[in-house]
């Protein structure tokens, strides 16, 4: 091994170290927080203790959008030919679903004091919809920490001449250890110091890669081919609406329906901070995203014949998506490009560790205690959520390591969480009257209807053939092989959101039409979702209600129950003095045992 690996591994470990001690010492100094104000471990854990900051919350929401996946992709496609800037949507696609997130989610879920982003779900459609809920939100966060460390393994393997399978390994223990100890405290602190570590690695590094001399000026290959075509891109006419579709899914899916946001939403320390957290953050994608950008047009304006990466460049070597560590390693001095890898590093952690307590949190509350063990101890969640760190952790770890189409798995399950879990959140705050016959039918029209599409990534072939498909070539310059794949040129994904939206409003009315009418007999309510008003699934603000403890004649309030764990996720008085002027009919749900059905 040379010099500049020992170099590289150094840095790296030195990387390592001060994430880790920050983890550590965020857990320590939290190890308290809480107990003065009655809150459970369990909760803390998940949420900070709902006491997080502008500061540390705008840091930690930043970061966890701005990450692996965001730097390397960015940067990938300013630099590909026929794409450019033009097709570089993330940006400006996470930027604007922050902003919504801010201006009509942010409020209403931290206002009334929810947990988890599942909560509502759970408190309107019932247990069993919410853990059919959870599959696509799961496979999105799993999916999504895999591929980012997978992308780690290969960036470091590209700077660094050391094992794939042992960098990926070695940051992801790093990550479930602090996430293991501190919970969302670790994970927020680390992730102030890793996005400095992400704005100063990348920006240090741009000056010395512009002024190489294998670069050419960047304004000029904007607009003028030089050694590829123009960076700027364009947009096809025929391509316009999968643009749009495109755009759309990462406006909402960007960061809106994801336990990820939730949680650091849902960690303010009040519902006006948490919308100002999404502002922040959005405004800190924008400016995290230029250095990006920048590499990415550097990427498309060298020679790179005039550098030791050698004459056929990376577009041709099937390493477009390596561009980013490519342009550190070949084009700026062997100690810059170690603050870049410093950079890379740090913006998949900062996501990884993210997602992997989102799945773990999701698990622990609404699968293990909302469904299964209701009278579960605060002790006995703590260390659900621990298992699930590590279990989750390690699946994500193996999938990196073991599955060549982890980014094709995870663009399906994100496109899953835009066509089910978007449409069905949307109906969950906003539209009075759906039920869980509506969200079983959402569910059913959104998969058929995006899993029909097919997906390329997968070589999963269509059996819905939208209107505008075509057959394409693809070569892989490698191998040469060509692959006929279909191109669905139909703006399917949001048509399938859209159908799923749509499907549950009007199951969910028909469904109540047919039973308070008397078309369909009580007894055929199977779900107990129209007519059975205190049923077992139903939550109200304070606990699960049993249908041994109430009686059907009964039309009092439930009166709280302070003694089970259940009551701080719903009964926060902080919370829900400013619930009069955001929750419905002020702040009853419309299956709260304690309403007087409609008549």
């Amino acid at each position: 091994m040379t010099g500049i690996h020992v170099e590289g591994l150094a840095a790296i470990a030195l990387f390592y170290v001060l994430i880790l001690a920050v983890g550590i010492w965020a857990a320590w100094k939290n190890k308290h927080a809480g107990e003065a104000e009655g809150t459970d471990r369990s909760e803390t854990i998940m949420v900070g203790g709902r006491d997080i900051g502008l500061f540390v919350g705008g840091f930690t929401m930043t970061a966890t959008w701005v990450g692996g996946g965001y730097i390397n992709g960015t940067a990938e496609y300013v630099y590909l030919p026929g794409y450019g800037l033009a097709w570089a949507q993330a940006p400006f696609g996470y930027a604007l679903s922050l902003v919504i997130g801010g201006l009509f989610f942010a409020k209403p879920m931290r206002s009334r004091g929810y947990v988890t982003m599942l909560d509502p779900f759970q408190q309107k459609y019932g247990k069993r919809m919410g853990g059919l809920l959870f599959i696509p939100a799961l496979m999105g966060e799993i999916f999504w920490s895999a591929a980012i460390l997978s992308a780690l393994g290969a960036t470091l393997s590209v700077i660094i001449d050391i094992n794939i399978k042992m960098s990926v390994v070695i940051s992801a223990c790093i990550a479930i250890f602090y996430t293991l100890v501190g919970g969302l405290y670790s994970v927020a602190y680390t992730d102030v110091v890793q996005l400095f570590c992400i704005f100063l690695g990348l920006w240090v590094s741009v000056p010395f890669a512009l002024n190489n001399p294998a670069v050419s000026d960047i304004k000029i290959s904007a607009v003028k081919e030089i050694y590829q075509a123009p960076w700027k891109g364009n947009i096809n006419r025929e391509d316009t609406w999968v643009w749009i579709d495109n755009f759309c899914l990462l406006v909402h899916v960007g960061g809106i329906p994801w336990q990820v946001y939730f949680q650091r939403v849902l960690s303010a320390s009040s519902a006006t901070y948490a919308q100002v957290l999404s502002f922040i953050a959005a405004a800190g994608c924008l400016v995290m995203a230029v250095p990006s950008v920048m590499i990415g047009a550097i990427g498309a304006s060298t020679d790179w014949n005039q550098t030791a990466y050698g004459a056929v460049p990376p577009k041709e070597r099937d390493q477009a998506d390596m561009i980013l560590p490519i342009v550190l390693q070949y084009l700026c001095p062997p100690f810059v490009s170690f603050f870049g890898l410093g950079a890379v590093s740090a913006a998949v952690m900062s996501s990884a560790d993210s997602s992997i307590l989102s799945a773990s949190s999701m698990f622990a509350r609404n699968i293990y205690q909302l469904a299964f063990r209701q009278s579960a101890s605060d002790t006995e969640i703590v260390w659900v959520m621990r298992v699930t760190i590590f279990v989750f952790g390690g699946l994500a770890t193996a999938m990196a390591l073991l599955t060549g189409t982890v980014y094709g798995l995870w663009y399906l399950s994100s496109d899953l969480v835009y066509v089910i879990i978007f449409p069905q959140l949307i109906s969950v705050l906003f539209v009075k009257g759906t039920n869980t016959y509506g969200s079983v039918a959402a569910y059913v029209f959104g998969l058929i209807l995006r899993v029909g599409g097919g997906e390329p990534y997968l070589s999963l072939p269509p059996f819905i053939y939208y209107p505008g498909w075509r057959l394409e070539e693809r070569i892989h310059h490698l191998t040469g092989e060509v692959d006929q794949i279909v191109v669905q040129k139909f703006p399917f994904k949001t048509v399938s959101m859209l159908a799923s939206f749509l499907g549950n409003v009007a199951f969910s009315y028909l469904a109540k039409y047919l039973f308070e009418s008397g078309t369909l007999l009580p007894k055929y309510d199977f779900l107990d979702a129209v007519l059975a008003k205190h049923s077992i699934e139903n939550m109200d603000k304070t606990s699960l209600v049993n249908r041994n403890n109430i009686a059907l004649s009964e039309m009092a309030p439930v009166k709280p129950r302070l003694s089970v764990q259940l009551a701080a996720a719903f009964t926060r008085r902080d919370t829900l003095a400013e619930e009069d002027d955001s929750s419905p009919e002020d702040g009853a749900h419309p299956r709260d045992p304690g309403l007087t059905p409609d008549l």
